[in-house]
């Protein structure tokens, strides 16, 4: 073949070449345009999900909002019509601590927290008080316990016995008022721990608490188990006072139609034992240590438990049943009855948590009846482990003068490695 053929073969497949890249050229201009159009599609299918997502109606939001109250316990807390009414608690580190006297309101709707800031003066920080909804609308706080530091390491507590109203003003959204309250009638003994639940007319119940007197290195706590009720209606303080059972009411009755001295005979032998009755219960514990719970009953007749005024009244001969006092009890009312369940006492130095459930019938107010009786068996005792820690620091110290010397080259080097980190 001539340099001419050559020439011309060459430049043939030259020309197949370069067709062959531009269809390759454009097939992947083909291929990127598929793409994009794909990637454009894909877009749009996202923003119109989101279109409709948004456009959704009744979406709530996040329930973790912020402007929330912050964390603490021993606050109170009440449902008050379609929100949820926050007052007051503690917060205590290794270091210090802070009571609270602030309200939050927390909207069941939109699930917002918002900081109420009712005009009026209101009470002072505490912590485990009395917080109740009213017939009316209004909140009652009533009592509680704070503490505050008197020099370094030195505290002293304070149990509160004041009581206040938190009122929603008239047309005014989200605006309350503090106002002092001071109710009349049989108000209840400065005190904390106590249970509070709502009887079926409306009123509230107080049960049990703990007074703690405090001395200079000691503590010691006065534990009851009364019942007041408070009608908010009235603004009125009552005791709550037994009548005794059925039995005892007929004795009165057949006494009364015997004649007038016969009754008198009756009232003249209660009030004649005005010694107070005491029942000892004691309790073994694992270990072997005995426990002794003494509970101090009212005698017939005496003064510090009149009888009721009513003619039906009658006060029981012996020694009533009645849940042995004591603090942080849970409280429960069904069709009008009472359940009282545990709680705590202190026994010297020992802290007893209970497990007997206790009724009471509110339209009665005859006695109380015990559904579970105490179980010394399954008692817990959360003991004071300072003078073990204190025991075992000794021996440890006393069994770990032999190998001082052999480790202090090994504990200096990590005391220095450690004070660099």
């Amino acid at each position: 073949m001539g340099k001419k053929g050559k020439k011309e073969k060459k430049g043939r497949g030259a020309e197949k070449t370069a067709v062959k890249m531009e269809k390759k050229a454009s097939k992947r201009s083909r291929k990127e345009e598929e793409d994009l159009e794909a990637l454009i599609a894909h877009f749009q299918t996202l923003d119109a999900r989101k279109t409709q997502v948004t456009e959704t109606p009744c979406s709530p939001p996040s329930p973790r909002s912020a402007g929330g109250p912050s964390g603490r316990s021993g606050h109170r807390m009440v449902a008050w019509k379609r929100q949820l009414i926050l007052f007051g608690g503690f917060h205590e580190s290794t270091r210090d601590y802070i009571y609270y006297n602030d309200v939050h309101s927390f909207n069941l709707d939109t699930f917002v927290w918002s900081k109420l800031s009712p005009s009026g003066t209101g009470p002072t920080p505490r912590s485990g008080c009395q917080m109740s909804v009213t017939p009316q609308g209004s909140i009652v706080i009533y009592g509680g316990y704070s503490k505050q530091r008197v020099k370094k390491d030195v505290d002293r507590g304070t149990q509160h016995s004041d009581m206040f109203l938190l009122k929603p003003e008239d047309g005014g959204e989200g605006k309350w008022t503090w106002t002092r309250i001071s109710p009349s009638g049989v108000k209840p003994t400065p005190r904390s721990g106590f249970s509070v639940a709502m009887t079926p007319n409306h009123q509230v119940l107080l049960f049990g608490g703990v007074f703690d007197k405090e001395e200079e290195e000691s503590l010691e706590g006065m534990f009851f188990n009364d019942l007041y009720f408070y009608d908010a209606a009235r603004s009125r303080w009552f005791l709550g006072q037994l009548k005794g059972p059925k039995s005892e009411k007929r004795k009165r009755r057949r006494a009364r139609a015997e004649g007038h001295e016969g009754a008198r005979e009756l009232e003249r032998g209660a009030a004649s034992a005005p010694e107070p009755l005491e029942v000892v219960k004691e309790v073994v514990a694992e270990d072997g240590t005995m426990v002794t719970i003494k509970q101090v009953l009212t005698a017939p007749g005496s003064a510090s438990c009149p009888p009721p005024e009513e003619e039906d009244g009658a006060v029981e001969a012996g020694p009533r049943v009645e849940p042995c006092p004591r603090s942080s009890a849970m409280l429960a009312v069904k069709h009008g009855l009472l359940y009282v369940y545990g709680g705590m006492f202190e026994a010297g130095d020992r802290q007893v948590t209970l497990n007997d459930l206790y009724c009471l019938d509110l339209h009665k107010m005859e006695e109380w009846k015990v559904l579970v009786e105490m179980d010394a068996e399954t008692q817990e005792w959360l003991e004071d482990t300072d003078s073990e820690e204190d025991s075992s620091s000794a021996e440890g110290a006393e069994g770990g003068d032999e190998d001082q010397d052999e480790d202090s080259g090994e504990e200096t080097g990590e005391e220095e490695e450690g004070s660099h980190s």
